[in-house]
């Protein structure tokens, strides 16, 4: 077999609890790459890794490689093909007698978590090592751990493919269409609340979707707001934040950029914007995106944006702005 070495941060956090089995099964990396864990967490709860890895072993799955549990960032990247940078501080939780609650306190606590783990990617990951950014505020995140990796051969992404799916999911509810018809969906800019999930470039069977559904007024009233606010709607529900939803979307994401991306179709996720649709260059923007090889990802030009779309796209491009500058001694 061949074989592929991958990083997890927060490995014994609920996300991760769903995420691993899925990378080592032979289903994201394919039936012929043994998979290789390097788990990190923090020294408090790394302890647990050691359960989450007789679980794995007790799986059994032949693509299971070697595996390792520890503290300390560099062992974990050290030679990584792939890092899922899964952990960090979520709202919330007391830190030194204060909640935090503003996104504002949230950037800085993570930025400083993520340029350690940058400048480890950047110097002892594999030279051409993609890393995804699942802990939130992930863009800026993304940001932070990009700036001090410094290592331009390597690819950062910010996940929004669980918006992406959130936003298939209700097209094909409102139309229903099998969720397999929906295509072409793009998560614009941050992921926040004022992500613009796109329902005119999406397609319903080849059709726009905003053509099939005919209902500005449930796009823009209902659509948007159901999609941007459905992270609140899931933790209401059910007392905690979506943590299988968020795995699947970290192995749909890592599948994307492994694997072509279908002709006439296009995945989601933030990368560093090269200025496409006038977003300012460098922000790690939501953008439409292709593989065009295993690992070679571009941004697809020549989409129509209306005015509505533009506006939209013009808020979250602001709030990143205004994210990086929150971060800018960071950076």
């Amino acid at each position: 077999m061949k074989e592929i070495n991958v990083a997890v941060t927060g490995g014994a956090g609920q996300i991760s609890y769903s995420l691993l089995p899925r990378l080592i099964s032979g289903e994201t990396f394919g039936p012929d790459t043994k998979v290789n864990l390097r788990l990190v967490e923090i020294p408090q709860v790394v302890d647990k890794l050691e359960g989450t890895i007789m679980e794995l072993v007790d799986c059994g799955f032949d693509q299971t490689g070697s595996m390792l549990a520890t503290a300390d960032i560099k062992e974990g990247v050290d030679g990584a093909d792939w890092v899922l940078l899964v952990g960090s501080i979520p709202r919330g939780i007391v830190i030194d007698g204060k909640k935090i609650e503003e996104r504002s306190d949230l950037l800085k606590i993570n930025g400083g978590i993520f340029t350690d783990q940058g400048s480890a990617i950047g110097s002892l990951a594999n030279k051409e090592a993609k890393i995804l950014v699942v802990g939130n505020p992930a863009n800026t995140n993304a940001l932070i751990g990009k700036k001090h990796a410094n290592n331009d051969s390597q690819q950062w992404f910010a996940m929004t493919a669980l918006d992406a799916n959130r936003a298939k999911a209700q097209l094909a509810l409102k139309t229903g269409s099998d969720i397999t018809s929906v295509s072409n969906m793009t998560i614009w800019g941050n992921h926040s609340p004022t992500m613009y999930p796109d329902p005119y470039n999406a397609k319903i069977n080849g059709t726009s979707a905003a053509e099939v559904i005919n209902d500005k007024k449930w796009i823009e009233n209902e659509y948007l707001p159901l999609v941007q606010q459905r992270g609140k709607a899931v933790i209401d529900a059910r007392g905690a934040s979506s943590a299988a939803s968020a795995a699947n979307a970290a192995i749909d994401t890592v599948k994307a950029v492994e694997n072509v991306t279908p002709e006439n179709d296009s995945f989601s996720a933030a990368i560093a914007s090269d200025g496409s649709y006038g977003v300012p260059e460098g922000l790690i923007f939501g953008y439409p995106l292709r593989t065009t090889a295993p690992g070679k990802v571009e941004i697809i030009q020549g989409l129509e944006l209306n005015e509505f779309a533009q506006s939209k796209i013009q808020i979250t491009t602001e709030e990143l702005l205004s994210e990086k500058e929150a971060v800018s001694d960071l950076l």
